[in-house]
């Protein structure tokens, strides 16, 4: 039977980003996706004009509702918007391990759009650590995220390895995947929670279609995890799955274009 996985994230109306996104990857992997929106935005190609929270009650009634009727095999965390809708989140995580549940979950840390824009304060960053790292699998952050959870400077390659040790000092068990999409070349590192480090080799793809390669590699991730991959074979094809997805997108838009999140498909 096909697996159910959840994604917990914003909702982008241009499909580049958020649960939209994170739906087109889970369905290409032959997963079958469910979503609880935390918070709507209005966004384009162009960049994120303004966001609107989702109030967090209704995100805890999501996440129980479908809970109730299609429990996730996986979970993938990404924009949470306010610090009430993380701690929403952990509780609702915490409420799983108290059943006996565990499913392997995914957090991509949003915190800034690429167009600038904030998307969690000061108050969420506090929770995101304190919180919800303890609870979550693997963490998917970019340069500016991981500096910003783990309080360094992120700016190189040499950066990396302690930053993300910092970090995964944060939870237990954890798998931090730091994306180096703006490192030349744009090799990621990988700290298993075993504390073996493996740097995962990037290529410069020439291209103005690069929104929302976050979602794609951490919904990517999670369902390579769910089907069953080990951490480091996860992690790779999830890094290969996004660049297959900027190599084949078709520009769109007027600004920087959605991946190809459904490449997989004209295979068929």
């Amino acid at each position: 039977m096909m697996q159910t996985v959840l994604t917990i994230a914003g909702f982008d109306p241009s499909s580049g980003a958020g649960v939209t996104a994170d739906l087109m990857v889970f369905a290409v992997h032959g997963l079958f996706g469910t979503s609880c929106i935390t918070s709507l935005t209005v966004q384009s190609t162009q960049g994120v004009r303004d966001s609107l929270p989702v109030p967090v009650e209704m995100v805890r009634a999501t996440l129980d509702c479908l809970e109730s009727d299609l429990p996730a095999a996986g979970i993938k965390i990404g924009m949470l918007a306010t610090a009430e809708n993380v701690v929403a989140v952990a509780e609702f995580l915490e409420g799983l391990r108290g059943r006996g549940l565990r499913v392997p979950v995914v957090l991509d840390p949003v915190i800034r759009s690429s167009s600038g824009r904030e998307l969690l304060d000061a108050e969420g960053v506090g929770a995101l650590r304190e919180r919800l790292l303890p609870l979550v699998d693997w963490v998917t952050p970019n340069l500016e995220e991981l500096g910003i959870l783990a309080g360094r400077i992120v700016m190189q390659r040499g950066d990396l390895p302690e930053a993300a040790r910092d970090l995964q000092a944060m939870g237990t068990g954890l798998n931090v995947v730091a994306t180096g999409g703006h490192l030349m070349p744009p090799d990621d590192l990988l700290l298993r929670a075993n504390g073996e480090l493996d740097w995962l080799q990037g290529e410069q793809i020439v291209s103005r279609s690069t929104h929302g390669t976050g979602c794609a590699f951490s919904s990517a991730l999670l369902s390579r995890v769910v089907l069953g991959d080990d951490p480091l074979g996860a992690a790779k094809m999830a890094k290969r799955y996004v660049a297959e997805a900027i190599r084949t997108a078709e520009p769109r838009g007027k600004g920087l274009g959605p991946v190809n999140s459904l490449w997989p498909l004209r295979d068929e």
